[in-house]
């Protein structure tokens, strides 16, 4: 089963005020394990990065200028995804501004029945609970060292280690991908012998004592009595 956990960074929280994608991150998944396989791209928003947005991407408007333009990448980016269910964290947020970018590309917005969100998975997983991506990297033991800024690919990298675990830890990967029946360990170590067939057919003494019940039976039914009837 592939996935792609998806991230974005933009210059604001709104794309339909003119705030735009300054760099998507995607991370592959095979049976929910990363593959190693990753999409990253700076892309260049034709507006400033606000002061409050590059404090906590560290993306400036002078570094992303001349980045090349989500146009420019979007056939590599629907490529990489392919039809492939989306993973991503308060979903609603990045695929809103991933579909206003193919919009604006001429391009099919992105269904929203194809993305699965973290933050109702962690919601549903641990009500009341902080949600946020750094809080489920904390409860996780998730190494955060190396994130000093946000970043879409450094978030998308840990998102699918979260993801993991908010599915039920390292135990849906364990055979990555592999069958289990082809697993030797888990085959009986020698052939069971096969059981004896059990008889079920009534002994003569059983038959006898049948016919001994049924004979005290007054006027049976099934030799054309009737039964008596209450009035």
């Amino acid at each position: 089963m592939r996935e792609i956990v998806l991230d974005t960074e933009t210059t604001g929280l709104d794309p339909l005020v003119g705030h735009r994608v300054i760099e998507i991150g995607c991370v592959e998944l095979i049976n929910h394990i990363a593959t190693g396989k990753n999409f990253q791209r700076y892309l260049d928003p034709e507006r400033d990065v606000p002061a409050e947005a590059a404090a906590i991407s560290g993306l400036t408007t002078e570094f992303v200028k001349g980045k090349p333009l989500f146009a420019n990448v979007v056939d590599e980016f629907l490529a990489f995804i392919g039809d492939s269910p989306i993973i991503a964290h308060n979903a609603g947020f990045d695929l809103g501004f991933i579909n206003a970018e193919l919009v604006k590309a001429g391009r099919e917005k992105i269904p929203s029945e194809r993305t699965i969100d973290t933050v109702l998975l962690a919601r549903r997983n641990f009500p009341g609970a902080p949600a946020s991506l750094d809080a489920l990297c904390k409860r996780f033991n998730v190494d955060l060292s190396g994130r000093a800024k946000h970043g879409a690919l450094i978030d998308a990298e840990l998102l699918a280690k979260v993801y993991l675990e908010l599915i039920g830890g390292r135990e849906p990967g364990l055979l990555l991908g592999a069958a289990a029946g082809n697993r030797s360990d888990l085959q009986p170590k020698e052939p069971r012998a096969a059981r004896p067939i059990r008889p079920h057919d009534p002994s003569a003494e059983e038959l006898a004592a049948q016919q001994l019940f049924l004979s005290k039976l007054k006027n049976p039914i099934w030799l054309g009595g009737v039964s008596a009837k209450t009035e």
